[in-house]
């Protein structure tokens, strides 16, 4: 039996649960720039967790942009979404709690470039003896924010009529893809302009 989930929104439900994460790890981090190298193997679980589901979102977009996509690869899902969504390399989020501004996949900007916590998450999975302090704060928190945007394109008519609900705690955008909030009769929704 094939259960339909077009309507589902089990990746923003999954990224819901990360931006969680996220929260709860501040409360043990101060999230500021001078603890960006801090590593540890809670911030490895979620830089594995988060890697793990952009991966599988970028895959499922790259389908949906492609029907014949077989892309399976950080390089071919570039060059796939960058074909439709050019703006994805400049794309800012922001954690106003912490005042800090991320650009989560800014190394798309380069035509083979890969985003530095995506090197870093295969470094610790497949290194971890030389390489488990790239597990770090400023890596998780790229993941996380890198994880968002996708989602966000993955499910971009419902991120544009403000259905991803309920929202997120942690993780915003800037104003250049805010396009005000709606509220539904129970909550209000972000209303983004991708």
């Amino acid at each position: 039996m094939t259960i339909n989930t077009s309507n589902s929104l089990d990746h923003w439900n999954y990224f819901l649960a990360l931006d969680e994460d996220l929260i709860k790890l501040s409360r043990y981090v101060e999230f500021c720039e001078s603890n960006f190298e801090c590593h540890s193997l809670e911030m490895a679980r979620i830089l594995f967790t988060a890697a793990s589901e952009v991966d599988v979102v970028s895959k499922q977009l790259c389908q949906k942009l492609d029907s014949h996509s077989e892309a399976d690869g950080i390089n071919q899902y570039r060059d796939i979404i960058k074909n439709t969504y050019s703006n994805v390399p400049d794309f800012k989020v922001t954690i106003p709690r912490f005042g800090l501004n991320l650009t989560p996949w800014s190394n798309w900007n380069q035509n083979d470039g890969v985003p530095l916590w995506w090197t870093a998450n295969n470094k610790v999975k497949h290194h971890r003896n030389t390489d488990f302090y790239k597990a770090n704060l400023k890596n998780v928190i790229n993941a996380v924010s890198g994880l968002f945007v996708i989602t966000l394109y993955f499910y971009k008519e419902k991120a544009e009529n403000a259905e991803l609900i309920p929202m997120q705690s942690l993780l915003r955008v800037t104003e250049e893809n805010f396009d005000g909030m709606t509220f539904d009769d129970d909550e209000f929704g972000i209303n983004y302009k991708l």
